[in-house]
């Protein structure tokens, strides 16, 4: 990504957003709901964009065979879930590779290294920071108290981590105290996301925190300057929004960060619109 191409992405992307917002008849700019976050809404069933595969994390791969189609598919459907068998084998292959890196300190005190859940070329592929206790003692992301927000946060929006996202972090391992990763660590471990991301091919990447944007887009700017804007990751147009851990210390947040997933929805269903 050049320094030139940049603001082109970025103006390109405010202009699907606004498209987004033009195709919702402007709901989109619509204030918070009451109780926003706080109950789930029921789902909506599959559309034929959405993946149909059972979700791939590390507790579910294991020892599995891939699901078969439950009918003779076409030459086209056939290729296609033969590309999607060889991308969870990989997938699956990184993951034993994570599960033995020893790359930096923060190996030495994992019980269980977070690989990622979610299913294979999501619609979004949420990033977070790394893990804490309880996804160190699962070996999950986002499952303790800022998972459940995250869900539900993402729910409002028609998201999930078991239909049309992937979810993983800049870090596989927690850090001690769950201390912010240093620069080091960071470095270390982006390598494997990279790998992920280059597999999974997402159409769109939300990033939870700071410390997730800042990594991603090798800047310094605060998650209040980052979240105000779409950025762009190797050409996948990127959503920067406060940590769900962040809402829950302070729930004045609620709202900007309802509007960061409003600009996400904005530009899903402006691609949407734009390939009908």
């Amino acid at each position: 990504m050049t320094d030139e191409s940049y603001p082109n992405k970025a103006a390109l992307y405010e202009a699907l957003a606004t498209i987004g917002d033009a195709l919702a008849g402007g709901l989109r700019r619509s204030t918070v709901p009451a109780g926003l976050f706080e109950e789930a809404p029921e789902r909506e069933p599959e559309s034929l964009e959405q993946r149909s595969a059972e979700p791939h994390d590390a507790a579910s791969t294991e020892g599995r065979a891939p699901a078969r189609a439950p009918f003779a598919a076409s030459d086209s459907l056939e290729s296609d879930r033969s590309e999607e068998i060889d991308t969870a084998t990989a997938l699956s292959a990184l993951e034993a590779e994570v599960k033995t890196c020893t790359r930096c300190v923060l190996s030495s005190g994992r019980h269980k290294a977070v690989f990622g859940q979610g299913v294979i070329e999501p619609l979004v592929l949420v990033i977070g920071e790394g893990p804490g206790a309880e996804e160190d003692k699962q070996g999950l992301p986002f499952v303790g108290a800022s998972g459940q927000l995250l869900d539900k946060m993402l729910a409002s929006i028609g998201l999930y981590r078991d239909q049309n996202c992937y979810i993983a972090n800049i870090v596989k391992c927690r850090p001690p105290n769950n201390r912010e990763p240093s620069p080091d660590e960071r470095a270390t471990c982006m390598p494997y996301l990279r790998r992920q991301i280059t597999l999974l091919k997402p159409r769109f990447i939300l990033c939870a925190g700071r410390t997730a944007a800042q990594a991603m887009l090798g800047t310094a700017e605060g998650i209040n300057k980052l979240r105000a804007t779409i950025r762009d990751f190797d050409g996948i147009p990127l959503v920067p929004t406060y940590h769900p851990s962040a809402l829950l210390r302070d729930e004045s947040l609620k709202r900007p960060a309802w509007e960061d997933l409003k600009r996400l929805r904005s530009l899903i269903e402006a691609e949407r619109g734009l390939n009908d």
